[in-house]
């Protein structure tokens, strides 16, 4: 596999090996919610989730209601680039499962019909994928074979314990069920997961590493915690029972994550992007790039790579 230049198997790099050329994402917001904040498990959502659901960077569905309308915003914003012309529609906002059957047909077909559209991309929940929603997706397949679906999971651990710190809502068990439903029926799977978790040790992140190694998933998101405003998470850090990592520690477990990683992972994120408005800390996450070439340059020194480390640790 080419990783043009980098020490991970990168989403850039899948692109371009794959379809020739770089995709663009564009997130969408097709105004869904959340079990986790409609009632049906909880109204406040995660701890760490704001009033946004994760859907700060998507375009302003109040401007843009429709997902035509919100891709052809999205794209304004890159048409000028001189690589790559195609994108990623990436549902974003919230549950993107988490609706009427005929609602989630119309808008992943509206995304899909369009040209430049690449594939699409859903972040939803394992506990809120029922046997309709995985037909739907086996015959959006067959409409679209010129096009992916991807799902994307938010894990966040493996640890039972720390999933009901956060309110995740769901056992583990849901998420490996829900793995294995879609291997079966030929959908990649997009594992998020959040280093910095209260009380997690690297230890017990890099056992959640060895479980998606395990399991199989294709694609990872490894993401820092930040620590939004008005999220219960905000209130334990400014009660001090709380303190995000530093650059340096976030850093030295991400060169650990990665080298325990399968060099068969696709790599989709290795910070994540806190909104400005309402992000508190850690603040120096903000300067994405300087993050990134931290993270390179230390991997560099290290001769450390993805998978390094995954061979010694799988039977």
């Amino acid at each position: 596999m080419d990783w043009h230049g980098k020490p991970y198997y990168s989403l850039d790099a899948y692109c371009k090996n794959t379809y020739g050329e770089k995709l663009y994402k564009i997130a969408l917001n097709a105004g869904f919610t959340c079990p986790n904040r409609d009632g049906t498990l909880g109204n406040n959502g995660c701890i760490f989730c704001s009033a946004g659901g994760s859907g700060e960077f998507a375009v302003d569905s109040l401007d843009y209601p429709s997902v035509r309308a919100q891709l052809d915003a999205g794209k304004a914003l890159f048409h000028h680039k001189k690589t790559g012309q195609r994108c990623i529609a990436y549902f974003q906002a919230y549950t993107n499962t988490y609706g009427p059957l005929p609602y989630l047909q119309q808008i992943y077909e509206e995304a899909l019909a369009e040209p430049t559209v690449a594939g699409i991309s859903i972040a939803t929940r394992p506990d809120c994928m029922p046997d309709n929603v995985l037909t739907l997706l086996v015959n959006l397949q067959r409409k679209f074979p010129d096009k992916f679906v991807w799902i994307e999971l938010g894990l966040q651990t493996i640890h039972e314990k720390t999933a009901r710190l956060i309110r995740r809502g769901y056992p583990l068990s849901t998420y490996d069920r829900c793995v294995n439903h879609l291997q079966e029926i030929g959908i990649p799977v997009i594992t998020h997961v959040i280093l910095g978790l209260p009380d997690e040790t690297p230890e017990q992140v890099l056992q959640t590493i060895t479980h998606l190694n395990g399991i199989g998933t294709w694609g990872v998101k490894l993401q820092l915690l930040h620590i939004l405003r008005g999220t219960d998470l905000a209130s334990l850090y400014e009660k001090g029972t709380y303190l995000p990592l530093t650059q340096e520690s976030y850093t030295s477990l991400l060169i650990r994550c990665l080298k325990h990683l399968s060099p068969e992972i696709v790599v989709h994120r290795l910070t994540g992007d806190g909104p400005r408005n309402l992000l508190l800390a850690p603040l120096w996450s903000l300067d994405k790039r300087h993050v990134l070439n931290t993270l390179h340059h230390a991997m560099k020194q290290q001769g450390a790579r993805q998978g390094s480390n995954y061979e010694r640790l799988t039977p």
